[in-house]
This record gives structure tokens, sequence and C-alpha cells, in this order.
């Protein structure tokens, strides 16, 4: 994707005014429900050209970003249609994992301590001035790589939750540029994963690891995410036996919906 084709504006969300959002690959995927069965199709059942189809369906997308201050470039269009195809058939995939511990108070669970196997992702690296540039624009990009612009030339298919690496500075007060966002390859593909054409987007090997997770709602941005370390630093018996300046925001559900699922991931030192 051309960074000049990208226009990411990120100054609000849609029904949240000036509250931080981000269009992301399960914005895409989880709208696209919202689409009827047929919507792909004329009432007559016939189907509709690909090239008006494309052009309905990124139409309808450009306006559900610009409900998030996000512009969605016109080579989008492909990956969309894509994505809306094969939403209407197909489940999403998660992540395997053991549940080790649960820790809980008053019936709320506090938090869960978690083994999460070996596994491939697709990954890319970005640093844009701002987090939620540096999300909006890695999501696109593996949009893409999921949406048949890979070596196989298929549709991989959705999984969750998706994934964010984010660093702390040096004082632990807030996020650095640097993110790394991360799809977690479908279990069929794990052997042999498809290429992605982006050279950009790189399929890493990541080692069984374990994680304590706790579950937040609400939009991610800066501000939440650090207030969330804080909170499970604080929760934890040990904080100290975790990664101290790398953590993982998963986010599982559509981040325009008023109580969206994410969790906040601690990384149990090696």
């Amino acid at each position: 994707m051309q960074r000049e084709a990208v226009s990411c504006r990120l100054s609000g969300a849609a029904g949240e005014p000036g509250a931080p959002g981000a269009i992301t690959l399960e914005d895409l995927d989880s709208m696209a429900e919202e689409q009827s069965p047929d919507s792909a199709y004329h009432s007559n059942g016939c189907s509709q050209d690909d090239e008006a189809e494309q052009e309905r369906l990124l139409s309808y997308w450009q306006g559900v970003g610009r409900g998030h201050q996000v512009d969605v470039p016109r080579d989008m269009a492909e990956p969309i249609q894509q994505l809306t195809r094969n939403n209407q058939h197909q489940e999403r995939e998660s992540i395997p994992f053991t549940l080790i511990h649960r820790k809980e108070k008053f019936g709320e669970v506090l938090y869960e301590k978690r083994q999460y196997g070996k596994a491939k992702w697709a990954c890319i690296k970005m640093q844009e001035e701002q987090y939620e540039q540096s999300i909006c624009l890695g999501f696109m990009k593996l949009m893409k790589y999921i949406c048949e612009q890979n070596s196989s030339g298929l549709y991989l298919g959705m999984t969750i939750p998706i994934v964010t690496l984010v660093h702390t500075n040096e004082t632990h007060s807030a996020i650095t540029r640097s993110v790394t966002v991360a799809y977690y390859l479908p279990e069929l593909l794990q052997e042999q994963p498809p290429q992605p054409y982006d050279s950009d987007i790189i399929i890493e090997e990541w080692p069984p690891t374990v994680v304590y997770t706790r579950s937040f709602r609400g939009v991610t941005n800066e501000d939440s995410i650090m207030r969330e370390i804080n909170f499970l630093a604080e929760l934890l018996e040990s904080p100290e036996l975790c990664l101290q300046n790398i953590f993982i925001v998963a986010g599982y559900t559509n981040p325009a919906a008023a109580n969206r699922h994410n969790e906040i991931w601690f990384l149990q030192r090696p």
C-alpha cells in the first residue's frame, strides 16, 4: 500500500465525539455482517458486475470510515469485496490456549493466566506519528494479505483476537511509536503459511508463551492502554515475573461498538 494513498485522521470515533478511534480488520469484518445475505446481488437474484459491486461496497465502507475519521483508499475495494463475500459463510477461528489459573474476587474475574502454544503469525511493524495511525495502516495491510493478496491466491479466513504489541518508554508512562500488528494464521495454514505479496508483512513463529490477561471494555488508545497496564500490574502478586516494557493489546470485537471487548496481556519472562 502506498503511504501517500492512505490518510488516517483519527481524532474521533463514531458516536463518541472527541474519542479516539480507528478502523480495523474487525471493523470491516463485523460490519459486513450488517449487510443482508443478498446485499451483494440485485433483487432479481443476479450477480452484479464485479466492478459495480466493488464500487458500491467501497462507497459503503468509506462512509463507515468517515464515522471513524479514517479515509479508506480505493485500493481497498477488492479486499473489502472478498471479506464481505466470505464473511457470510465462515466463522472466525479463535486462537487456542490452555487456561492455567483464574483469579476472581466477589464473582468478578480479575485476570487469567493462560498458556499459548507455538504458532505462526503474519506481522507488520509500524511507526507512525500516532498510535492510532499505525494500527489503521497495519490492519489495512494485513487485510489485503488475508483477502487473496498472498501466494495461495485464496481468502485465508479471519482469526481472533487481532493483537498489537506495544512498547512503553523507559519511565513506563507512555507507549512508544513502534508497534507490531499481528494476525494468527488459521490452524490449517500453520504448517505452510501463504507468503504475503507485501514485503512489509513478515511471517514469524512465536514460541510458547504464558500470559496474564485481563479484559476491559471500550475504546483502545494510548490513555486507556496505559491505564489497563497499570491496573493489571497492581492486581498481579508478582508483576516482576513478566516483561516490563512489552505488552499485547488483543481486540475481539468491532471497536465502534459501545461495549467493545479487549484484553491486555502481560508476557511471562522465559
